[in-house]
């Protein structure tokens, strides 16, 4: 299952206003936002949950997709066996308290340029 999806975008204001703006009848708003190495990000979401990440990038950066882990041996397990299988590392497994105190993610890249992140939300 799919946790979230991020994109990367050239003129962040602009962006924002704009996803703002088409997904809000969708009930699609700003659940959360937060700052990055390369500059602030915007979680959109809804009922508490982002789902839909913004992020400024530069031209080029690639897509992120973040799939749901059942626990933080199983972020492990994706981890180990993405680079077993020739993808970069890109963060390796855990606590991301920036988003919240239990988001545990690993990070790599994989063959094509994509950020692929395995997450799990629950208590260690």
């Amino acid at each position: 299952m799919i946790d979230h999806i991020g994109i990367p975008v050239r003129d962040f204001a602009k962006s924002k206003t704009f996803y703002l703006s088409a997904l809000a009848p969708l009930g699609i708003g700003i659940v959360m936002e937060v700052d990055t190495e390369d500059g602030p990000a915007l979680g959109m979401g809804a009922k508490g949950k982002p789902f839909f990440w913004l992020s400024r990038a530069p031209v080029g950066k690639a897509l992120h997709l973040a799939f749901v882990a059942q626990s933080r041996t199983e972020v492990d397990a994706f981890h180990a066996a993405a680079l077993h299988a020739g993808a970069t590392d890109n963060g390796p497994p855990g606590v991301r308290a920036h988003y919240h105190p239990d988001y545990y993610g690993a990070f790599v890249i994989d063959p094509n340029g994509v950020n692929l992140e395995a997450v799990c939300h629950k208590p260690g």
